[in-house]
């Protein structure tokens, strides 16, 4: 039984995903967010209570949502009375964290006599709004189909990957791959118009060969038009690729692709535009677009 259900981060992904299932007849009876104004207003919107304190939410829900930022955010959270009175309680965490705070997440839900279960999620805010996401669940296997009825309204693809931590270790590298894509797309177009080729042809072409991607269809004409409005963020992509490589280097494996591409996303968060959408790495990239902050 999922019950009533909680929101532990209400930004874009997770104010989306609750107002999708608020639609599909979930009752969501509490909201958390540092961001207390934008938990206020999704609040009043579906009907819930916005939570100050981690401990109500918990207290309200029998299913609680995570989706937040990083390692630390994870931590602070389960740290911070979220499991407190946790018994019976399922905890869904949707954020791209480490494949190790999955695990630790898991052990401390269950002495609090709670389930735990990671969602990594492969897609975007409209999927989120849309119920469409691309959904991969790591946990125990009756914790994964608890979960099912809330999951399979926010998925068009809803995939059990194994023991907890795994589903992390497959978001890690789906986000390695798409940065990788996304910053040789940069490069490509960018020599394209150092060399005066029409870029419009150009993406026609990479459509049509070797050169096509999933990231050509989601960001090249943004890279072209120089928009770079947030689906998935420069300082994401970093962090993400940072996921990645530390996996890496326990495995004794050299991914040079991977740490060039996290160089450019780490510049991009240096140089202030770690907001901009991942597509905002042509900035960096092209001739005469972007100037660099002067050194101190």
């Amino acid at each position: 039984m999922t019950g009533k259900i909680g929101f532990v981060g209400v930004g874009r992904m997770g104010a989306n995903m609750a107002r999708r299932l608020h639609e599909q007849g979930f009752s969501i009876a509490a909201v958390h967010d540092l961001n207390t104004a934008a938990a206020q207003s999704l609040a009043t919107e579906l009907g819930a209570e916005a939570c100050a304190d981690l401990r109500q939410v918990t207290k309200l829900s029998d299913t609680v949502i995570t989706v937040v930022t990083d390692d630390p955010a994870m931590r602070k959270i389960y740290s911070g009375g979220l499991l407190s009175r946790a018994r019976g309680r399922l905890f869904i965490n949707c954020a791209t964290v480490s494949p190790e705070i999955h695990q630790l997440i898991e052990a401390r839900a269950e002495r609090a006599g709670a389930q735990s279960l990671e969602a990594c999620m492969a897609s975007s805010i409209t999927q989120a709004r849309q119920g469409t996401l691309y959904l991969m669940c790591g946990g125990k296997p009756e914790a994964f189909e608890r979960a099912k009825p809330v999951l399979e309204k926010l998925s068009a693809s809803l995939r059990y990957i194994g023991p907890a931590g795994t589903a992390a270790q497959v978001k890690a590298l789906v986000n390695m791959v798409m940065n990788i894509n996304t910053a040789g797309l940069a490069e490509g177009l960018a020599l394209g118009h150092a060399l005066g080729l029409d870029l419009t042809m150009l993406r026609e072409v990479f459509s049509q060969t070797g050169a096509a991607s999933r990231v050509l269809e989601t960001d090249g004409a943004d890279m072209q038009n120089r928009d770079h409005a947030c689906f998935f963020s420069a300082a994401h992509a970093a962090k993400d690729s940072g996921i990645a490589l530390k996996l890496a280097r326990k495995q004794h494996i050299n991914l040079p692709l991977a740490a060039a591409t996290k160089k450019q996303y780490d510049r991009m968060v240096a140089e202030g535009l770690g907001e901009l959408d991942k597509s905002g790495v042509a900035e960096i990239t092209f001739n005469n677009r972007h100037s660099p902050k002067a050194k101190s």
